[in-house]
C-alpha cells in the first residue's frame, strides 16, 4: 500500500495513516493499556437508499463508501490479544448486525466479555414513522482477570450512558465524518478502563475523536486511519488541543 505516514505529537499522540493491520505488527508484546475503537459497521448494504427531506440535507442511510468494506473481527483478535496488556481492556463500537461476529471471534480469549449501550438523546427522527427511532448504539467489551477497572459507584457503573450525538462546533464540518462519536462518550469509557498517562490505540481512529477524549483524560494515544482527509484532520485537531491546553 502507498499510504505510509505518521505524525507524533509532542510524545503524547502518534497517528497514522497506513493499515492497522500493518501498524499493530509494529507495536511490542504488552504495550497497549486500552484498545477504544470504532470499526465500520457494515451497514450500508442493507440501506434502502438516502432520504430526501424538504428544506433539510437528504438523511444519510448509505453512511459511507468506507462502510461497504467488510470488517472480520478474525483479523484483529490474535493481535489485540498481543499488543493489549494483561490489565488491559478492549472496548469496541458495534451494530446489532456485527456483535455476534465480535463475540465468536473474541470471547474464548478473554476470561469476561460484557457489553454498554449508548442511548443518543437526539437520535434522527423517523420519517415515516414506521420503525423505532435508531437511538442506540453498542459496545462490546473484552477484559481478563485483574484488569484495570475504576468502578465510582453502583449508580454512575451501569452498562448504559446517554449521551447527544456529536454537534455543534465538536462537529467537523469538513471533512464531515458520518460515524464522528462525541468526546463525552469517549471519555467516560477511558476514565472507567484506564489509568493516568495510560496508553490507549484506536486502530480506526477516523479524525481523532478518541485522541481528543485520551488527552482530556491525562492519557497518549496511538490511532491508525487510511483515509486521507481524516487522518490530517485528527492530526489538525490534536495539534491544536495540545496547543490550546498546553499540554
Amino acid at each position: 500500500m502507498d499510504y505510509v505516514e505518521s505524525t507524533e505529537i509532542t510524545g503524547l499522540a502518534k497517528l497514522f495513516y497506513q493499515d492497522n493491520r500493518q501498524v499493530m505488527k509494529k507495536i511490542p508484546d504488552a504495550s497497549i493499556d486500552l484498545i477504544l475503537t470504532d470499526p465500520p459497521y457494515n451497514i450500508s448494504k442493507y440501506s434502502s437508499g438516502n432520504i430526501d427531506l424538504p428544506n433539510r440535507t437528504p438523511l444519510n442511510n448509505d453512511i459511507a463508501d468506507w462502510d461497504k468494506i467488510e470488517v472480520d473481527p478474525t483479523e484483529y483478535v490474535e493481535e489485540f490479544k498481543r499488543i493489549l496488556k494483561p490489565n488491559g481492556n478492549i472496548f469496541v463500537f458495534t451494530s446489532y448486525n456485527s456483535i455476534g461476529k465480535w463475540h465468536a471471534a473474541f470471547d474464548h480469549k478473554f476470561d469476561t466479555a460484557q457489553y454498554m449501550v449508548w442511548h443518543k438523546t437526539n437520535p434522527t427522527p423517523s420519517i415515516f414513522k414506521t420503525t423505532f427511532l435508531k437511538s442506540c448504539e453498542l459496545i462490546i467489551c473484552f477484559w481478563n482477570k485483574g484488569h484495570v477497572w475504576n468502578f465510582t459507584s453502583q449508580d454512575e457503573m451501569h452498562n448504559f450512558i446517554e449521551t447527544p450525538i456529536c454537534a455543534g462546533p465538536e462537529r467537523l464540518k469538513n471533512p464531515k465524518h458520518p460515524a464522528q462519536k462525541p468526546v463525552q462518550l469517549l471519555e467516560h469509557i477511558i476514565e472507567i478502563a484506564s489509568n493516568k498517562n495510560a496508553l490507549v490505540f484506536d486502530p480506526f481512529m477516523g479524525v481523532a475523536s478518541t485522541a481528543i477524549a485520551a488527552l482530556k483524560a491525562g492519557r497518549r494515544f496511538c490511532g491508525c486511519e487510511i483515509i486521507k482527509e481524516y487522518y490530517q484532520a485528527g492530526v489538525d485537531r490534536v495539534k491544536k488541543f495540545i496547543v490550546e491546553n498546553n499540554c
